[in-house]
C-alpha cells in the first residue's frame, strides 16, 4: 500500500506515453525496417539485411562526417555556454531591466530557421550588407574558404541559440536567495568564488538541460552548413545530416533509412551517457 502513489503516478502517465509511442515508436521502426530493405519504389521492395548498415560503417566519408559533426558540437557548446552564462549574469545585474534584454535574447529563436543563413549572408555582403562594408573597411577579405566557412556557421548558430542559454542560465542565477550573496561579500569573497560556490551549483540543473539540448541540437544542424556554402568547400563542413539530405534526394530511401537509424543510436548513446553522468554528479556527495 506505501507504493499504490508511485503506480498510480505511472497509470497517469499512460495516455501520454501511448501518444508518444504512437507517434515516436511506429515511425522509429519504420525507419528501422526500411533500412534493412533496397527501395526503387513502394512496389519494388528487396530484403538486402545489414547490407546498408555494413557499407555505411566501413565507409570512410561516414567517420570523417562523424568526426566534423562532433566537433562543431564540442565548438558550439565550448563557445555558447560560457558566453550565455556571461550574458545571463549582466542581465541580472540591469535589475527589473533584465526583462528587456531577455526579450532581445529571445528574439533570434522566433526567426524561421531556414532564413537564418540567407540572412547572415546577407549581412557579410560588401557591396549591400550590413557587416560587408565594414568589415571591407577594416580590410577584411571574406572567403569561403574552410576556415571562414566554419567560423560563419559558428557565428550563425550561437547568434540563433545564445538566447536559450543565456534564459535558463538567468533563470538559474534569479533563483539564489540575495542573502547568500550579501553574505559572500560580508566575508570578502571574490566575484569567481561567489559564482563558483554559491551561483553554479543552482544553475547546474538548467545549464544539464542546456547541455543536452543544444549538443543534439548542433548534431542535426543542417540548413546553415547547405545554405552557406553547400557542405563545401570540398568536405569540410559536410555533417552527417548533410549525408543523409543527400541520399534523401537521391531516392536511396533504404540507404538513408539506415544512415538515419545509426544517427539515432549516435544521439541516443550520447544522451545515455549524459544522463548516467548526470546521476553520478548527483549521487557524489
Amino acid at each position: 500500500m506505501d507504493r499504490w502513489p508511485d503506480n498510480r503516478a505511472w497509470f497517469l502517465l499512460l495516455p501520454a506515453l501511448c501518444l508518444l509511442a504512437l507517434v515516436g515508436g511506429l515511425p522509429l521502426l519504420a525507419v528501422v525496417n526500411y533500412g534493412l530493405h533496397d527501395i526503387f519504389t513502394l512496389d519494388q521492395v528487396h530484403w538486402v539485411g545489414l547490407q546498408w548498415f555494413e557499407d555505411i560503417l566501413h565507409s570512410d566519408r561516414f567517420w570523417a562526417s562523424l568526426g566534423r559533426s562532433l566537433l562543431f558540437a564540442a565548438l558550439a557548446l565550448g563557445i555558447q555556454v560560457p558566453l550565455g552564462i556571461l550574458v545571463a549574469k549582466l542581465l541580472l545585474s540591469l535589475g527589473r531591466r533584465a526583462v528587456w534584454g531577455l526579450v532581445l535574447c529571445a528574439l533570434p529563436l522566433v526567426v524561421p530557421w531556414n532564413m537564418i543563413p540567407m540572412l547572415w549572408l546577407g549581412m557579410i555582403d560588401t557591396q549591400t550588407g550590413l557587416l560587408g562594408p565594414g568589415l571591407a573597411a577594416v580590410g577584411f577579405d571574406y572567403k569561403f574558404n574552410p576556415v571562414h566557412t566554419w567560423v560563419l556557421i559558428l557565428l550563425v548558430d550561437t547568434w540563433h541559440w545564445l538566447g536559450l542559454v543565456a534564459i535558463l542560465a538567468y533563470a538559474g542565477l534569479a533563483s539564489v536567495p540575495p542573502a547568500y550573496r550579501q553574505a559572500a561579500a560580508i566575508d570578502g569573497a571574490s566575484g569567481w568564488a561567489v559564482f563558483r560556490h554559491i551561483e553554479l551549483p543552482r544553475i547546474t540543473g538548467a545549464l544539464a538541460i542546456v547541455l543536452l539540448l543544444r549538443c543534439v541540437d548542433s548534431l542535426m544542424i543542417y540548413t546553415e552548413a547547405f545554405t552557406i556554402n553547400a557542405g563545401g568547400p570540398g568536405d569540410a563542413t559536410r555533417f552527417l545530416t548533410l549525408e543523409l539530405g543527400e541520399e534523401i534526394k537521391g531516392f536511396s530511401y533504404g540507404q538513408a533509412a539506415a544512415r538515419a537509424s545509426l544517427y539515432f543510436l549516435i544521439v541516443l548513446s550520447i544522451v545515455w551517457a549524459f544522463v548516467i553522468a548526470t546521476r553520478r554528479d548527483e549521487a557524489s556527495p
